[in-house]
């Protein structure tokens, strides 16, 4: 007998109505891509038992007669929250006093009286009495332990923010305080280290009583004017006399003194008897010509102007007289300091002769070889500027310079305007042996032709000293055989008749001359250089 399936039905049975089970198991489909439901939260706990003193804490803060106009329901609310959450952190809800607690308005208050301090809960300190616990730091067994150093309180520090406190005790306070050495070496440390004084302290007072001494005598009346040439850190622009001075002296000569102090107006001259005293000074310089006094007295006379603010026609004619002056005596220093006075001037528009000073300063510069301040004047020279003819002869001699025609430099010194001459007999002597240097290397690579008197004929370099004179701008024969001597030269020398010397060109001459030269090219730096 063949064992029956257990889905199929037997023989001669009726038809089963229902399909059978299923193989799996149906899962729903899923529709969205949400974290499925976890377990059940668990039943909420039941709120925290309050201790009944806590219970009547609450209710005597918002009893009527303990409401404060000034304290809005939320400000009350969020301290009372304060207030019992930190003692449940602390495990003081059972520990503490509520009785005799503050009320959150009395924290409030307390607060906005006492901005710095903080509320203190008073279970970190149960015997500590209301004001207390509203200004002192407590030692509870629940406070923020804060370090001081040897035992020093943190009431100053609580102020401040954590980055700024420090140990502010100083050795006078762990030493005897009455010994002068402990005072100053205690200072010397606050000077050194930048230290505030404390309110209280020696130096805080000593600072106070100085601070109030200089305010009586403000009070009493002004402090006498400090002589000009002294500094202090106290001076204020009310202790020197900035303003003119209006002169009383009446003589035309007075010596020069550096000030020292403010000027008196029984030394100062008036502008009338300045404007004397310089006619009187241009006809002693004309008779006598004695530099040193007149040096002298142009400076008394520019000091005059200075102290009394006078700037007009009158200063810039006295600037460059004295300029004039000191080129022609060849005092570049007194020169340099009546220059840098007339760019000023002349920027003032006070008139003078501004084209005839470019003009030296465009000189000046060549002689100290100041390629910097140079390149500025050129820069700021205008089309007008460069057609005045005597920017445009210094420019000229510039040019010639730089492109190493000694001929045409020559040549313009020879027709020199002005006074510019004086400036050029500065650096002349180091433009000739200059071009003495490149003659002699260009005349042994090109020997001229030289007819003997036998009328034989054969090449030797050398130069006629005639042809030197009129080439390096010499006034005279002789003058040109001097400096050839005085450069130690003379054996290149030979006179074949009475009225002829030749200086004969070698490789020997050359390295002289270049070495003369090289020695004449070094810097130039003077007193006074602008």
């Amino acid at each position: 007998m063949s064992a029956s399936v257990p889905w199929r039905p037997a023989a001669g049975a009726p038809p089963a109505m229902n399909p059978p089970p299923p193989a799996y198991n149906a899962v729903s489909a899923r529709r969205s891509f949400d974290k499925p439901d976890s377990a059940p939260p668990p039943p909420a706990s039941a709120p925290p038992k309050w201790p009944p003193s806590v219970r009547l804490y609450v209710q005597r803060s918002f009893a009527p007669d303990a409401m404060e106009a000034s304290i809005t329901r939320e400000e009350l609310e969020k301290t009372l929250k304060k207030v019992i959450t930190e003692a449940t952190e602390a495990n003081a809800l059972y520990t503490t006093d509520w009785d005799n607690h503050p009320l959150p308005q009395q924290l409030i208050l307390a607060q906005r009286a006492k901005p710095a301090n903080l509320d203190k809960a008073p279970w970190r300190n149960n015997n500590a009495t209301p004001e207390k616990t509203m200004g002192d730091v407590c030692d509870g067994p629940f406070a923020k332990k804060r370090k001081s150093p040897e035992g020093m309180t943190n009431a100053d520090d609580e102020s401040l923010p954590p980055w700024r406190r420090t140990n502010k005790r100083r050795i006078e306070d762990r030493i005897e305080p009455t010994s002068p050495v402990v005072r100053s070496l205690s200072d010397r440390m606050e000077k050194r280290h930048h230290i505030t004084p404390t309110n209280g302290s020696s130096k805080y007072m000593t600072d106070l009583e100085k601070r109030r001494q200089r305010f009586e005598n403000d009070k009493a009346g002004p402090r006498s004017p400090r002589p000009w040439n002294t500094s202090s850190r106290d001076d204020s622009p009310s202790d020197v006399n900035e303003g003119p001075v209006v002169g009383i002296c009446q003589n035309l000569e007075k010596r020069y003194l550096r000030l020292t102090a403010p000027p008196k107006p029984e030394t100062v001259r008036p502008l009338h008897v300045l404007e004397k005293t310089l006619e009187h000074l241009k006809t002693k310089w004309k008779k006598e010509g004695n530099y040193a006094y007149i040096c002298d007295q142009f400076k008394s006379l520019r000091q005059d102007l200075t102290v009394q603010h006078i700037k007009n026609e009158f200063t810039v004619t006295v600037y460059e007289i004295h300029a004039r002056i000191a080129l022609e005596k060849g005092d570049l220093g007194e020169y340099n300091q009546c220059q840098t006075q007339l760019r000023a001037l002349y920027a003032l528009n006070l008139g003078g002769h501004p084209a005839e000073f470019l003009a030296y300063r465009i000189l000046y510069f060549i002689y100290t070889q100041n390629r910097t301040d140079m390149n500025e004047v050129l820069a700021d020279l205008t089309p007008a500027d460069k057609s005045q003819p005597a920017v445009k002869h210094a420019l000229d001699v510039r040019s010639a310079l730089a492109l190493g025609n000694y001929h045409r430099f020559f040549r313009l010194y020879l027709d020199t305007p002005n006074m510019g001459a004086y400036l050029m007999d500065m650096f002349i002597e180091r433009e000739r042996l200059a071009a003495l240097a490149n003659m002699c290397k260009a005349y042994v690579s090109n020997p001229l032709k030289m007819t003997e008197a036998n009328g034989g004929g054969r090449y030797k370099p050398h130069l006629d000293i005639r042809f030197l004179t009129d080439e390096l701008g010499f006034e005279s024969f002789q003058d040109c055989l001097q400096f050839v001597c005085d450069k130690g030269a003379q054996n290149f020398l030979e006179q074949k008749s009475d009225d002829v010397v030749v200086f004969h060109s070698s490789a020997h001459s050359a390295q002289l001359f270049a070495q003369a030269k090289a020695q004449a090219f070094q810097r130039v730096d003077l007193k006074g250089q602008m």
